[in-house]
């Protein structure tokens, strides 16, 4: 049985998402006389971009150099950077910055009339850049929404379909119903995937959908394991969904975590409150276990010119009822940033021709087993760019979808995947929670055909993200799972150390009937320490 298709589009390139990694492919690609056209599940501001309190890490002028960002990225990530795809990355974010600059986004200034820059935790000097304050995703994300590029609001992508040369079109259902977009070129640009968790700083439409993707249209996936949480969002009692985050920046200007008791939480460690932000969610997680808290406190009372410097988290402070020059703040870990991703080389390219991916969705190398604070704007910025470029390697190749043959879609319900993967896959984990997950979503899974023409566009663009919530909880468990040491911001509470034979990437492919297949990737990090976590 075949489902009936609304409407058709032929372009060169097919962008999935539309922040910040989408919107510059889709500008470098057009700029190149692609014919371009984005799918976008929500409306402009619908993307994680548009949240980013934390600004861009670029190397500065003075007093800091492309070395010594790189040994700080290095070293957040534990040992699994790919030390050359972090070289690149960093070399190419002052370029990209500034071509930022060149479409009207306004970062803060200093007195000297020079762009300003803050110090976040793992970075060793003052090297990020902000806008308004708190608000640089939302800047980013106003400079490119202004560039006028083609995007379809509402619209939503099922499956990447492939032939013999590639990468054939895209099957995609929005309010006009299923439609078939022909192209030889798809660019992954979807975020990440926080909601697979109940606490996260994501928006909703953060459903992993970009690395389901990849693994239904036979790409690789790397490094699912590795999810950051971000240690200080803004707690409130029964909360659930997305949080508002305190970004890093604020610890940055002085402000420090304690527990309720007024005790620092993270003594002891080198850099204290700025250590990388696994070191800190595990102390954060670990004080709140011992205390049996759900929450720690952020003192800022000491920062200077507060509500001015942090105008966002301001208000989100005053809507929950906190006034944050005057009280203690209230925060905890949420699922935040997924380090690993869709397998890419350093200009977007996955191992499927005319497949792409940048952004949160691919994983170039570049975070390794924990990100760098304020390293993923400056990845989508500059493998964003990169990638538009390298769509325009598929201009001239025949491609064309047939009609849609009907499939089945299996998933299990959102709020089941997320209170598997909250209870057992969270900031600490263990093998036996691991499997009990892994368990207790697939008991649930049940399947629903396509061609049920009687369901709206919105019935299955729900049942597609929970498919794709469903799958990539799948291959995150099975990596968890397989990676039996703590590296990163994978912690296993039976095995506190990083053991070095365990000093790969994993990939995991989909095989034809469904299941996934593990394999190790090595990498080429330099020498370093990887300590006992």
């Amino acid at each position: 049985m075949t489902v009936p298709v609304s409407w058709e589009a032929e372009v060169d390139l097919v962008v999935i998402g539309g922040g910040v990694a989408g919107l510059t492919a889709a500008r470098t690609a057009s700029l190149r006389g692609l014919r371009v056209l984005i799918l976008s599940k929500g409306g402009p501001t619908d993307t994680s971009t548009q949240y980013a309190q934390g600004g861009i890490a670029v190397v500065a002028p003075l007093g800091d150099s492309v070395d010594s960002h790189v040994r700080d990225t290095v070293e957040a990530g534990a040992g699994l950077c790919e030390v050359d795809a972090v070289r690149s990355i960093v070399e190419g974010g002052q370029a990209a910055v500034a071509a930022l600059t060149d479409l009207g986004a306004v970062f803060d200034l200093g007195r000297d009339g020079q762009i300003s820059r803050t110090r976040e935790g793992g970075h060793s000097t003052r090297r990020i850049i902000h806008a308004g304050g708190d608000a640089t995703g939302a800047e980013v994300q106003r400079a490119l929404n202004a560039a006028g590029l083609p995007v379809l609001f509402g619209a939503a992508a099922l499956r990447v379909v492939t032939g013999i040369e590639g990468v054939q079109g895209v099957i995609a259902v929005s309010d006009n119903g299923f439609g078939i977009v022909h192209t030889p070129a798809v660019l992954l640009a979807t975020g990440g995937l926080g909601q697979l968790y109940a606490l996260s700083t994501n928006p909703p439409g953060a459903t992993g959908d970009g690395v389901a993707l990849a693994l239904w249209a036979g790409a690789a996936v790397a490094d699912l394991e590795f999810v950051q949480f971000h240690p200080t969002v803004l707690y409130t009692p029964g909360g659930v969904g997305r949080r508002p985050l305190i970004s890093e920046a604020v610890r940055g200007e002085g402000a420090i975590l304690v527990d309720s008791q007024g005790n620092s939480v993270t003594a002891g460690h080198p850099r204290g409150d700025l250590a990388p932000r696994d070191v800190v969610s595990r102390a954060i997680a670990e004080r709140m276990r011992a205390l049996g808290s759900d929450h720690v406190f952020l003192d800022a009372r000491a920062v200077e010119g507060f509500a001015q410097r942090f105008p966002t988290i301001t208000a989100s402070c005053l809507a929950a009822g906190i006034d944050p020059v005057a009280q203690l703040i209230p925060v905890a870990p949420a699922a935040h940033y997924q380090c690993g991703g869709v397998l890419t080389d350093t200009h977007g390219r996955t191992d499927v021709a005319g497949l792409y991916a940048a952004g949160e969705v691919a994983r170039t190398g570049l975070h390794g087993a924990n990100r760098l604070a304020s390293n993923s704007l400056l990845e989508g910025l500059v493998v964003g760019e990169r990638a538009g470029v390298a769509a325009a390697e598929r201009v001239g190749v025949r491609a064309r979808v047939a009609e849609i043959d009907s499939w089945t879609v299996e998933f299990a319900e959102r709020s089941v995947v997320q209170q598997a993967m909250t209870a057992h896959a969270s900031v600490v984990r263990d093998g036996d929670g691991l499997a009990r997950a892994r368990e207790r979503i697939d008991g649930a899974v049940s399947g629903s055909s396509l061609d049920s023409v009687a369901d709206s566009p919105a019935e299955h663009l729900r049942r597609i993200e929970d498919a794709s919530l469903t799958l990539t909880a799948r291959a995150l468990l099975v990596a968890a799972a397989a990676r039996t040491e703590s590296r990163g911001c994978h912690t296993r509470s039976e095995s506190p150390g990083a053991v070095e034979d365990q000093r790969h990437s994993t990939a995991i492919r989909l095989l034809p009937e469904g299941a996934l297949e593990l394999s190790a990737v090595p990498t080429e990090c330099g020498a370093v320490p990887l300590g006992v976590r």
